[in-house]
């Protein structure tokens, strides 16, 4: 009879262990389930978990329509405007030719860091552009391409930007376009998340404090790889994705820009097109 009570017993343990065992599986399963729950996105080659506690952008397809023969997108579901951003690369413009073939805003470049040595520049055309879209009754507002690598450089560009606009007003927000250079080594590669998401904080702070609407620029990889845009949520956002019937960015933003090949009265060669959703103020 021993023998019989020593095999009952192994038998019970057994069964503990299996059950607690299975229990753990159990647990790690859900655990992992969690983890992977709630949607994603495929971006840069990674699958990333979009932040449901950050105000998402709500579009759809059904939202937009474009014209077949301009090229030009409209937005059917909210109040947008139609506008473009240019900098001294599209030369010269007529800006009464700009106003005359449907634009309504213009984002103007202030300035820029180059990518290598990290010195800034003035746009050349910054104040030509200025003069003709404001004459022609475009409301304006203006951005810095940002190379900054530490917050305290996203600061220098920023006094920079108010010390060319000087006082005067802007219609749109003033942007923070920080961009990634694919093509050629720059002095921003290896940035990780948490320092470029420091610079645009840093940046659009010091505009806000100045009286001016701050805000940040990205497509895709940088809207998601890059920012913690859970930090951000202070400021505007301006979505960069071309060749695309509709902005497919999970989180809010204010403007889209959806064209680098665009064609505009007044502009020579390609032009970028945007579209800006006012915000709606309840009274």
């Amino acid at each position: 009879m021993i023998w019989l009570k020593k095999l009952i017993s192994i038998l019970l343990s057994g069964a503990l262990v299996l059950s607690l065992a299975g229990c753990s599986l159990r647990g790690a399963v859900h655990k992992i389930e969690e983890e992977v729950s709630g949607p994603t996105v495929e971006v840069g080659g990674q699958t990333v978990k979009v932040d449901e506690s950050v105000e998402q952008s709500g579009f759809t397809a059904e939202d937009f329509q474009r014209d077949e023969v301009t090229g030009r997108i409209t937005c059917l579901s909210r109040l947008a405007m139609t506008g473009v951003d240019v900098s001294s690369h599209q030369g010269d413009i007529d800006w009464a030719a700009v106003a005359g073939d449907g634009i309504e805003f213009a984002m103007l470049r202030v300035g820029s860091r180059g990518y290598s040595q990290g010195a800034i520049r003035a746009d050349a055309n910054f104040e030509a552009n200025l003069a003709g879209a404001q004459e022609n009754g475009l409301q304006v507002g203006c951005y810095f391409f940002s190379q900054a690598v530490t917050a305290a450089e996203a600061e220098e560009e920023a006094d920079f930007v108010l010390s060319v606009l000087n006082g005067r007003s802007m219609d749109l927000p003033v942007v923070f376009d920080w961009e990634q250079i694919v093509e050629e080594d720059a002095r921003t590669d290896g940035m990780d998340k948490a320092a470029v998401t420091a610079c645009a904080a840093a940046f659009c702070e010091k505009i806000r404090a100045a009286g001016y609407r701050p805000c940040f620029y990205c497509n895709g990889v940088v809207g998601y790889l890059q920012y913690d845009v859970a930090q951000l949520t202070d400021y505007d956002a301006w979505y960069a994705e071309y060749d695309a019937d509709w902005p497919s960015f999970a989180y809010a933003f204010d403007l889209w820009q959806y064209s680098k090949t665009g064609e505009v009265a007044g502009i020579n060669g390609n032009a970028d097109l945007d579209l800006f959703f006012p915000k709606l103020v309840e009274n």
